[in-house]
């Protein structure tokens, strides 16, 4: 690995305290939440120190973030948003919740493609909208498409008021192309859908894909849009609280600035996202640079210790999913892997029905812990 990524040693991760450590005993070895064993950047603590030593802990300003990602937009996707129209929020599923309480009436329907981020389903029901399904089209060699006839239905069921888009897609690593963002773009304008698009895993498409942002359409439903980023997953930092919404138009924009007082980000997490935009990029190629290697050891490994598991390398982030039907683990075969091995992966059915039989391993680590996840799962398939 490149030394900057730091050692991934089993010593030094047990020390950590967040979510993906605490979560299980100390025996298990963590592969489930979305979380890198990556060491942050360099850039990112030095601006979290200065703040430190200023005492700046107050509320959040935007400060140099709408700038900030603006040029990296530029830079990486050709994508020029107006800084104006950017806003700090505290993670990407607040903002998505806040603007489809805005937007949205109590029991209206936003329309999903599952298998999908669990927090598209809960968070929605917990705001108290009802949820359509468009679920993705499977295909035989183990990669998924949209399924534009059963999207156009959804969009057509009475009391839809949104769609919610993931892109790159979360667990699958899918990352739409141009044409497929225009199809849907043309289904949501002539159905009057307003579109939100979570485009968080964006700084994390690896090579061979190209990230389209939905805002960079020339379509009126892309104007109209709400589009949400970060730099909590490229950069490993979501426990700072930062995450970034995108207005496509300054009435769009009325009514995130509305929501001011339910969207503070946390102003460490703004100082930090505005030094991994602009100072961090080594820090962002040397993780994609790990993660595209990672992809492909993991097709090595399986093959070799569980040859009956099917996974189509992602295009985009560092979540594997893997189809562990032919185990025949039944629904949940991440329950099997965490109590015969010791290993904890995101459960499949937690991304909707449509994931019975799957589970999400989370490849952004060193060589040797991947390795030593798969050799448990292995393991306790042979239990």
């Amino acid at each position: 690995m490149d030394p900057i990524l730091g050692d991934c040693s089993l010593d030094r991760l047990g020390k950590r305290t967040s979510e993906k450590w605490r979560t299980y005993p100390p025996q298990v070895l963590p592969a489930f939440v979305a979380e890198m064993d990556f060491d942050p950047a360099e850039q990112i603590k030095d601006a979290i120190r200065v703040a430190l030593a200023a005492g700046d802990l107050g509320y959040a300003h935007k400060g140099e973030l709408g700038e900030a990602f603006a040029e990296f937009a530029s830079d990486r996707f050709g994508w020029t948003p107006d800084p104006d129209l950017i806003f700090a929020v505290p993670d990407v599923m607040t903002g998505i919740a806040e603007v489809i309480q805005a937007i949205a009436g109590p029991g209206a329907a936003v329309v999903i493609n599952p298998p999908v981020y669990a927090p598209f389903f809960f968070r929605l029901e917990l705001a108290g909208r009802r949820i359509i399904q468009a679920p993705l089209a499977a295909g035989p060699d183990g990669g998924y498409d949209l399924d534009l006839d059963a999207l156009d239905a959804a969009l057509a069921e009475p009391g839809v008021a949104a769609y919610l888009l993931c892109n790159p897609h979360n667990p699958l690593g899918r990352v739409w192309s141009r044409e497929d963002l225009t199809a849907i773009a043309e289904l949501c304008d002539r159905r009057g859908v307003p579109v939100l698009v979570d485009e968080i895993h964006a700084p994390l498409v690896l090579p061979g894909a190209a990230h389209v942002p939905f805002h960079d359409l020339d379509h009126p439903a892309a104007r109209k849009a709400f589009v949400f980023c970060s730099a909590s997953k490229g950069w490993n930092i979501p426990g700072l609280k930062c995450g970034i919404a995108v207005a496509g138009t300054s009435e769009s924009a009325e009514i995130l600035a509305q929501r001011w007082d339910a969207l503070l980000a946390s102003n460490l997490g703004v100082l930090a996202s505005v030094a991994a935009l602009r100072h961090a990029r080594p820090w962002l190629h040397a993780v994609v640079d790990q993660i595209t290697f990672n992809t492909g050891l993991l097709t090595t490994l399986l093959a070799e210790h569980l040859p009956g598991v099917r996974y189509r390398p992602p295009q985009a982030s560092f979540l594997a999913w893997i189809d562990c039907r032919e185990l025949e683990l039944g629904d949940d075969p991440a329950a099997t892997f965490l109590q015969a091995g010791q290993v904890a992966l995101a459960s499949g059915p937690d991304f909707g029905s449509q994931g019975c039989g799957f589970a999400r391993l989370n490849i952004g680590t060193s060589p040797e812990l991947m390795a030593e996840a798969v050799r448990r799962m292995a393991q306790a398939v042979a239990v």
